[in-house]
């Protein structure tokens, strides 16, 4: 006997459990798909920005000697598997291509609509979910260790500003240390980011919207969320036990959503960017107020429930490829010349798999040719962020609702 539902949602990290929400909140009948928990992927593994000011998309660099840094592993941003180059370098020169200065506009343009409400969205799932004390509204702060790339920063900030509304302040070291009296060493100045917000834990974020979801009568199974087919006028998946049936399939499976899509004969170009994270003790009750983002390094130091999680930038390799967190291990000692870390906190770097197109715009709408499948993914960096706004424009496409903003811009043929 076959478990039925109006609309079945495949995958519970961020971008799921909103679309579920919002299609909740418009009277569908909907049942959440993961093989694990909720928000146990990538939505559990990021730096817990809200990313309000992050309106230009992170691009490809246009300068060779950056290109070449980064294909000989120079750089500890970015980490490339060589031997899984021949697999990816299509990838990389599409969103090569894509990151020439006009596409770069063409896609904060498009991506504006919707990074503009995405604290907005938030806030209105944190309110019902009953955790809107979590967020911290002090922004996120960029720190630089030379004056010509504080310099050149600023100088692309004030662009940014009067070409996106993008609010920077720029933050000299007597300001800094005021604002994160913790951070020393080798440090120039910032440039504080403060329209972003920020949490102590994304992935409890996650499992409050799925815990909403359920309270108001929406079900949560565990299956493998790939064994999805056509069944006469549905969709059916046959990995659940029982079996569900629905009239609509939402993907929202991240950057493994080609494996459900591709026995269906649709592929994307998507790939996940790889990235690692390990949290450590402070030293001495040091603190920080906000995520510190080491630019001229490369990662993140997020203060968090569990201690301060350093994030790496992106690895470049297969989906299922051996953990290589050399990130972790090149920035940990460059993060203690600017705070004061203890002792690790955890034995091993966790990875997790951020869902990347090329042109740095996420896939949401119909699958043309295929009746009742809708797709959600491929935000880049951006899913924790952009999860609920993505959710309200697929739910107003679904419901046959006036979307807020045009939805051209993220439809899932312009690969075809």
């Amino acid at each position: 006997m076959n478990l039925n539902c109006d609309v079945l949602v495949l995958g519970a990290g961020m971008v799921g459990v909103s679309a579920a929400l919002a299609l909740q909140a418009r009277g569908r009948d909907v049942v959440l798909v993961d093989r694990r928990g909720v928000a146990e992927e990538t939505s559990h593994g990021n730096a817990g920005i809200i990313q309000r000011e992050a309106v230009v998309p992170y691009s490809f660099p246009r300068d060779w000697k950056v290109v070449i840094d980064y294909a000989l592993n120079r750089r500890t941003e970015a980490h490339l598997h060589h031997w899984d180059l021949m697999g990816l370098a299509p990838w990389l020169w599409e969103h090569f291509q894509n990151s020439a200065p006009d596409r770069v506009e063409a896609a904060a343009r498009a991506a504006r609509p919707l990074v503009e409400r995405c604290i907005d969205e938030h806030e209105a799932l944190m309110r019902p979910a009953g955790i809107a004390d979590v967020i911290r509204h002090t922004g996120y702060l960029r720190v630089y260790r030379s004056a010509e790339r504080l310099a050149a920063d600023s100088a692309a900030s004030a662009s940014a500003a009067a070409r996106w509304g993008v609010v920077t302040e720029s933050i000299d070291l007597a300001r800094l240390r005021e604002i994160e009296p913790h951070l020393h060493g080798p440090l120039v100045g910032g440039l504080l980011k403060p329209q972003a917000v920020s949490v102590s834990d994304p992935g409890a974020v996650g499992k409050a919207y799925a815990a909403l979801f359920q309270q108001r009568g929406g079900r949560f199974v565990t299956a493998d969320a790939r064994a999805i087919e056509p069944a006469g006028g549905c969709w059916r998946l046959s990995g659940a036990r029982p079996a569900i049936e629905a009239r609509d399939v939402v993907v929202a499976l991240g950057p493994w959503s080609n494996e459900v899509l591709r026995p269906l004969g649709i592929e994307l170009p998507l790939i996940g960017k790889r990235g690692y994270h390990k949290h450590y003790a402070a030293q001495h009750g040091a603190a920080l107020s906000r995520p510190v983002f080491d630019v001229e390094v490369g990662y993140v130091l997020a203060p968090m429930a569990r201690g301060i999680r350093l994030t790496t930038g992106a690895e470049f390799a297969r989906l299922d490829a051996a953990p290589t967190p050399v990130q972790v291990e090149k920035s940990e000692p460059r993060a203690r010349e600017i705070f004061p870390l203890g002792d690790a906190l955890d034995q091993e770097a966790w990875l997790g798999r951020r869902p990347c197109l090329p042109d740095m715009l996420p896939a949401i709408g119909p699958v043309p040719g295929k009746p009742g499948l809708w797709l959600d993914f491929g935000h880049h960096h951006l899913g924790f962020t952009l999860g609920p706004v993505s959710a309200r424009l697929l739910a107003q496409l679904m419901s046959g609702e006036a979307p807020f903003t045009d939805p051209a811009p993220y439809r899932p043929e312009r690969f075809a």
